[in-house]
């Protein structure tokens, strides 16, 4: 096998813009493993990364997440969409591994060309997604895909990563899973741009729409021109609300062009990729300096600290010092 640290990256590139599979696959593992051609992978991808809507599906675990992706692949794909799909599944405290499962669902998609499905460790990251989901998503747009669904982990109230990363975020809710209002609040509810009411052929489905129509009152001081979020009901197991689900997300898409909110949270979404890219360049160097024999070590400053010769924010500062010099 070849090395990934010889491997012909403008080749892969070209082909992966061809629609390959393999190629694609092959660029999204460079992107997990933080490649050492992870740079020029980028470079070569800023001219093709197009405009594909991003839409985020979040919610607690057995809402139906995956079933959903499912259904709105099938969706997409009767409207002759290219769909890519990006499915975080979490990695386990103890061993680092993780089930990688969420393809299970989604078998029927699985020799349909004009589909790709990834599933990504999340690799003790927080939030719901994995540190590498905003770089594969540049992958899977310079692919051609009109649509990538990213189906988070599902980690419950303060899962709303998925809103800086997404155009859309769908927000699911099922009845049976505990009380809707104590599922949706804590930042859920601000991150919804719309509702998604699963398993709606179940008691209980009218109520958990009920409780979200009456917490969506509350407080509501938005004028006609802003976003109302929908409330839809859907069996994705029986393929049954898919359709009206799409039809809600073109309309945000919609309300989003007309009122350049898109742009403003493509370019937020932009600057949180770069700030996480240069945090993460200064840890390295930081790493560097930890018990360098410069003044700048980063244990020699913890050990002045402790030893009361400088206070925290003084050694903070010598260290940004060092690390930019």
């Amino acid at each position: 096998m070849r090395s990934r640290r010889t491997v012909d990256v403008p080749a892969l590139v070209e082909q992966a813009a061809e629609g390959n599979a393999r190629a694609v696959a092959r660029l999204i593992s460079l992107v997990e493993d933080a490649s050492p051609v992870l740079r020029e992978v980028m470079a070569l991808l800023a001219p093709r990364a197009g405009h594909a809507r991003v839409i985020g599906l979040t919610g607690s675990p057995g809402v139906g997440k995956s079933t959903s992706t499912n259904a709105l692949v099938a969706a997409y794909r009767r409207l002759g969409k290219r769909v890519g799909v990006l499915a975080v599944d979490p990695s386990s405290p103890f061993s680092g591994g993780a089930l990688l499962g969420d393809r299970v669902r989604m078998q029927d998609h699985a020799t349909d060309d004009g589909v790709f499905i990834r599933s990504m460790a999340s690799r003790g990251h927080l939030g719901g997604l994995s540190w590498a989901t905003p770089q594969a998503l540049r992958v899977l747009a310079a692919a051609g895909c009109d649509v990538v669904l990213v189906e988070t982990v599902g980690v419950g109230q303060a899962e709303v990563e998925i809103a800086s990363l997404a155009d859309t975020t769908l927000v699911l809710l099922a009845p049976g899973m505990g009380d809707g209002i104590q599922a949706a609040k804590a930042g859920i509810l601000e991150v919804a741009d719309i509702f998604v009411v699963n398993k709606a052929d179940r008691d209980g489905a009218d109520q958990v729409v009920r409780d979200l129509r009456y917490m969506l009152s509350l407080g509501d001081r938005r004028t006609d021109a802003q976003w109302r979020v929908p409330i839809l009901k859907t069996v994705a197991a029986k393929s049954e609300g898919a359709d009206e689900v799409v039809e809600a997300i073109e309309r945000h898409g919609d309300w989003l062009a007309a009122t350049g909110e898109l742009d403003r949270r493509r370019t937020a979404r932009a600057a949180d990729e770069v700030e996480a890219i240069a945090l993460t360049a200064l840890r390295e160097r930081i790493g560097d300096l930890r018990g360098g024999a410069n003044t700048g070590g980063l244990d020699k400053l913890a050990g002045r600290v402790v030893a009361g010769e400088i206070d925290p924010y003084a050694a903070a500062d010598e260290l940004v010092a060092a690390v930019t010099a």
